[in-house]
């Protein structure tokens, strides 16, 4: 059979450990076979990150600066014990938060419904997606360790070079830790709208959620900036049938487990990170879950929401079997697919996502899945494929 025509490249980034090599398996089955594609490929690998000083983790966000979008696997985010494992010359910071920051781009995730996986939250109906601000706050910090009694304070000094604001932090009467975050207006608008424009092209409600009563000028300044882009697209939001809601972030959480769900949850840096996994983990698995970061300028960037399944990889290393859920990992190169046929005006790269995605489901749904599935599946004669199995399953359903 001929193979589908890719009109556009695709930017791939590489990850590492268990996740690489399920990457390299969805290629030689779900892509090559199938497509007739160019991939635009960067090694986001820890060690060839390493070897370029991190330069090709810059470069890959710039590719998809020029192509609109790109794939990629899940990465480490180096500590120091991965220095050390790696012969690392440093921790270099998440490829995720610089792609991210580079993109100036809004992580959305979504979890992939199953029907014979239920969620374990017994309200939720419909898909939750989280909408994560993807720049500054914690990612961005400063952190200083004080080892000793003194004072910490804030220092604005404007362009002229003079003192304009001064305030104290702390004073320390012995050790302790310091830090500090930053974010951006215009940073901070990108996001708002984006999360906007995904709310009323998605038709569902929108809340955002941040800790005002608390951070009045940090947290607030969201609010304020969220609030009058709410108030200028009343009518966009009135025409799409859907409704913008402020929470603080603590109510929010208490309202999301009695919701049905169905709506775009929006959220600080930080409360994303973490509220996207709790919302991945009652919907069933970080494994079924996609993330797609999305720029205000319209760039693409698909990844699976998942680290890279260390635990599973010192098994394989071993030569042991290991049944490594690679359904997000599909999702992404599915979902990268689906937006660079859209882009292209190439409806059959779309339809070839589509399909993929269906015989994932399929698969799934017919009873054959990964281990953590089965745990969590509703059929008791559901049965556990390992990972090479489970992808040679759905390959037969495609």
């Amino acid at each position: 059979m001929a193979k589908i025509k890719v009109k556009t490249p695709l930017v791939e980034l590489d990850g590492d450990e268990m996740t690489r090599i399920i990457w390299k398996e969805i290629k030689d089955r779900f892509i090559h076979p199938y497509l007739d594609i160019e991939l635009d490929y960067y090694d986001l690998g820890v060690e060839y990150r390493d070897k370029t000083e991190d330069k090709v983790t810059v470069d890959s966000a710039h590719a998809i600066q020029k192509y609109g979008v790109g794939v990629k696997c899940a990465t480490i985010t180096p500590n120091q014990d991965r220095v050390k494992e790696y012969n690392l010359k440093q921790e270099w910071k998440s490829p995720n938060g610089t792609i991210r920051s580079i993109l100036d781009g809004t992580v959305f995730r979504k979890p992939i419904i199953v029907n014979n996986i239920p969620p374990a939250v017994r309200s939720w109906k419909k898909p939750i997606t989280v909408g994560r601000h993807a720049f500054g706050d914690l990612y961005k910090d400063t952190e200083l360790y004080i080892p000793e009694a003194g004072k910490v304070e804030l220092v604005y000094t404007g362009k002229d070079g003079k003192e304009k604001q001064r305030a104290l932090v702390n004073d320390f009467d012995g050790a302790g830790v310091i830090m500090g975050q930053f974010n951006l207006d215009k940073s901070i608008l990108s996001f708002a709208q984006a999360c906007f424009n995904y709310a009323i092209s998605e038709k569902i409600d929108l809340w955002f959620a941040t800790k005002d009563t608390i951070s009045k000028k940090y947290h607030a300044r969201f609010r304020t900036i969220f609030d009058e882009l709410a108030k200028a697209k009343e009518g966009e939001l009135k025409k799409a049938g859907i409704e913008y809601s402020y929470y603080l972030i603590d109510d929010a959480v208490a309202q999301i487990m009695k919701n049905e769900g169905g709506m775009l949850w929006a959220l600080m840096n930080y409360d994303g990170d973490v509220m996207s996994d709790m919302v991945a983990s009652g919907f069933g698995s970080l494994g079924l879950m996609t993330s797609v970061l999305v720029s205000p300028d319209g760039k693409f960037e698909y990844e699976a929401a998942h680290g890279t399944v260390t635990r599973h990889y010192r098994k394989y290393q071993q030569g042991e079997t290991t049944s490594t859920n690679s359904v997000a990992s599909i999702f992404a190169w599915t979902g990268a697919l689906i937006k660079r046929g859209e882009l292209d005006g190439t409806p059959d790269v779309v339809a070839y996502g589509q399909k993929l995605e269906k015989a994932v489901i399929d698969t799934i749904q017919g009873g054959e899945m990964t281990k953590d599935l089965t745990l969590l599946c509703t059929d008791p004669k559901a049965k556990s494929l390992d990972t090479f199995q489970f992808m040679e399953a759905i390959q037969k359903k495609l």
